[in-house]
């Protein structure tokens, strides 16, 4: 015989942070609704490992916070977000469980979450005032693709080799560094 079936109301910005403090697994928010996060893969790892020692650097020059997977970005009054990095050279919110003011976000992209990546993420992340950059690190192939804010609205950058400029962090990202030792997740035949 089935559960009971029980209705489902969208969270508070309040409750979802108590919640989410005592859940055994990540949950993002959207509108309202947590969704549990699954594991990452090895090449996602080692990307994110990747970056963080390259942006470290950057950002403690700056004078700037690296956050890597753990830290909660808020990008609305229901809709919170684990990035798998960002840079925030604001000063911090009240709250100690969330930042809401970062100049550059970093995706790694996998098979199961580009699609949220691309699309969802995209449009909220280049949404926030302070943003100036949002990165997609592909874990699938050697392939980076920045979107940068400027003057003359959001700009696309495509690069499988070389150095990508950073915005707000004022340095260059080298691709050979970003994957070296990652064996990439490659797509299914």
């Amino acid at each position: 015989m089935g559960q009971a079936a029980r209705a489902l109301r969208p969270l508070s910005l309040e409750e979802y942070l108590d919640w989410e403090q005592k859940a055994p697994v990540k949950h993002e928010l959207v509108e309202g609704l947590p969704h549990a996060m699954a594991g990452a893969s090895r090449a996602h790892n080692l990307i994110a490992t990747n970056l963080a020692l390259l942006l470290g650097p950057l950002a403690r020059r700056k004078g700037c916070r690296l956050y890597v997977a753990d830290m909660k970005l808020r990008v609305g009054e229901r809709t919170v977000y684990y990035p798998d990095l960002m840079v925030v050279c604001a000063p911090p919110p009240e709250n100690p469980f969330y930042e809401e003011a970062p100049c550059l976000v970093v995706e790694v992209l996998s098979q199961s979450t580009e699609g949220v990546d691309r699309r969802e993420k995209l449009w909220r992340y280049l949404a926030l005032p302070s943003l100036e950059g949002y990165l997609l690190v592909s874990a699938l192939e050697e392939r980076v693709e920045l979107y940068r804010k400027g003057p003359e609205g959001v700009l696309y950058q495509v690069l499988e080799e070389g150095e990508a400029f950073l915005p707000c962090l004022e340095g260059t990202l080298p691709l050979r560094e970003v994957y070296a030792g990652v064996e990439l997740e490659g797509r299914p035949g």
